[in-house]
């Protein structure tokens, strides 16, 4: 790989710490502030910070919530999910989402495999299923405001 082509931690981080600054966490204690209010290691965060490494996926929905990145692009940019996955998820065709495709046949037809993706894989379908169209953002403040200060 050529030094001018970045690695998907690079993308990665290239996305989330300034969404992650602009959510308040900069300056002294950002990295332990967001290290606590997504559940992460501080050593991931570091890792994060740097861009040496993209997290595990079981902290996409953190991430999410405190960085208001779409959980989706997340995914994406996470190597998760592919972009024709994610777009086929995220089909509006009522009939296509209520089909009778249960979560663990979906994991077994895009090859979801491992137990622990799998088991991120149901909790993210349970997450966007609570989620109501247009509804205002209710995210909480997770430390942002007060970094501020």
């Amino acid at each position: 790989m050529s030094e001018g082509t970045p690695t998907r931690a690079q993308r990665f981080r290239d996305l989330v710490v300034p969404a992650a600054e602009r959510a308040g966490y900069k300056g002294h204690g950002a990295k332990a502030r967001f290290a606590r209010d997504t559940g992460m290691p501080e050593a991931s965060v570091t890792r994060l910070w740097q861009g040496s490494a993209v997290p595990d996926g079981r902290f996409y929905d953190a991430l999410s919530e405190v960085t208001g990145i779409d959980l989706g692009t997340l995914l994406v940019e996470g190597g998760v999910l592919s972009p024709e996955t994610l777009q086929s998820l995220s089909e509006t065709d009522r009939t296509r989402v209520r089909s009778a495709l249960t979560p663990e046949e979906a994991a077994d037809r895009l090859g979801i495999n491992d137990d622990v993706d799998r088991e991120y894989f149901y909790a993210t379908i349970e997450h966007l299923k609570r989620r109501e169209p247009d509804a205002p953002d209710d995210r909480t403040d997770r430390g942002g405001t007060a970094a501020q200060m």
